[in-house]
């Protein structure tokens, strides 16, 4: 072989070796992003600073992040959720810190935590509403899974909500729903599901996005009719809107559901999952390899799921003319986890069904926190009317992104 052939040949093994590199590392990267969305987490990380406490003001100081910054009312985490306290107005902010007012924590000690989270719960238990309730058994697929109810003010009422609460989350998130359903005449069922860490585990211990757990759903709505509902409204944040989608799309009970309410939710799966490969400035490349990885059987070794998840099902965007009860979506465009995009989409391709509230500064699944006067009246005039048979206008809706 001549020198430049020897050059050449160098060279393209050198290419190939350098490409297969390259693809390794992004089977690699594919991998862990599809555990990481499937498989529960274990804690949450604890991103905002604690800079001072003074329990004598009832202030706090913490660092400047999206979340601290947000007006409203919000639970705080801190040392690693061994702590919580509620948090409150701001009092003053700058560059590198927030005043917040702060409420004496429900347990562990904030003037030795470091360190702490926001999230939009607020109530942990029926307790914070000051109302009557039950703690509760469902029987579901997998075992007896814990939910809390709490009966409507009249107990001949036969209308019921079913809250779902989201991805790596546990029931008090939903018990926000109660207040305005409750108002409303409603009987409220606050459920978990498989691997939220009440519910029973499944086998693989992985999340289904919504493609099984909504059969834990189904379960709570058998409970609800057996106990006298003829009415229900599904409620879902985030990942327990496209739970509560599927339940209504694919359970024997469906013809008894009247209403669904999405917060921030995940409607296209798709979507979010693009959306969370542009936010970590990943190649384009990672978002085929993920979406392979969670549709097909092979793949099982690398994900841990039993079986493949079917996310063209996820997708009620393109699925949106299959639905055909009214629904009210509430949703921020600022949202940072979820993209609005795809909630916009849904309310645009069905405007016949779909009430869409649009925020712009509430972020993920906290638009109760943010705004709770108007959140609640939203819901409220929903529930009036569905009495009416038509969902009322809501906001004018035009696609973003």
């Amino acid at each position: 072989m001549s020198r430049t052939g020897r050059i050449l040949a160098a060279s393209t093994l050198g290419v190939l070796a350098l490409g297969g590199v390259a693809l390794a590392a992004a089977g690699v990267v594919s991998v862990i992003v599809a555990r990481t969305v499937i498989i529960p987490p274990s804690r949450r990380k604890d991103d905002v600073e604690i800079v001072t406490f003074d329990p004598g003001a009832s202030t706090i100081v913490l660092s400047s992040t999206p979340d601290s910054r947000l007006p409203g009312e919000y639970s705080f985490w801190f040392a690693a959720d061994t702590g919580h306290a509620r948090v409150g107005d701001i009092i003053t902010m700058d560059v590198s810190s927030v005043t917040r007012s702060i409420e004496p924590a429900d347990f562990g000690d904030l003037g030795e935590a470091k360190r702490g989270r926001f999230n939009g719960w607020f109530y942990l238990t029926p307790d914070d509403l000051g109302v009557p309730f039950q703690d509760i058994s469902i029987g579901t697929p997998l075992g007896d899974a814990p939910a809390w109810l709490i009966p409507a003010a009249d107990p001949d009422t036969t209308r019921w909500m079913i809250g779902v609460h989201g991805r790596a989350v546990r029931r008090p998130e939903a018990l926000r729903g109660v207040i305005p359903f409750r108002a409303e005449g409603f009987t409220s069922l606050i459920v978990s599901y498989r691997n939220d860490g009440e519910a029973p585990r499944s086998a693989d211990y992985r999340y289904a996005l919504g493609d099984r757990e909504w059969l834990d759903v189904e379960a709570a709505m058998r409970y609800a009719l057996a106990h006298g509902a003829r009415e229900i409204v599904l409620m879902g944040w985030s990942m327990g809107g496209a739970t509560v989608l599927q339940a209504l799309t694919r359970s024997v009970f469906a013809e008894q559901v009247v209403g669904v309410v999405l917060e921030s939710p995940v409607v296209d799966w798709i979507a979010t999952l693009d959306f969370q490969v542009e936010l970590r400035k990943l190649p384009s490349a990672i978002r085929y390899g993920v979406l392979a990885l969670l549709k097909n059987r092979w793949a099982g070794i690398l994900t841990g799921l039993a079986e493949p998840l079917d996310l063209d099902r996820l997708d009620f965007v393109t699925r949106a003319r299959e639905l055909d009860r009214p629904i009210l979506v509430l949703h921020s465009d600022d949202d940072g986890f979820v993209p609005s995009t795809a909630s916009r989409a849904l309310a645009l391709a069905r405007p016949d069904i779909v009430s869409y509230e649009a925020f712009d500064v509430a972020r993920h699944t906290k638009l109760w926190n943010y705004d709770r006067e108007r959140w609640e009246g939203a819901i409220r005039r929903w529930i009036m009317s569905l009495a009416d048979g038509a969902a009322p206008a809501g906001d004018e809706v035009t696609p973003i992104g």
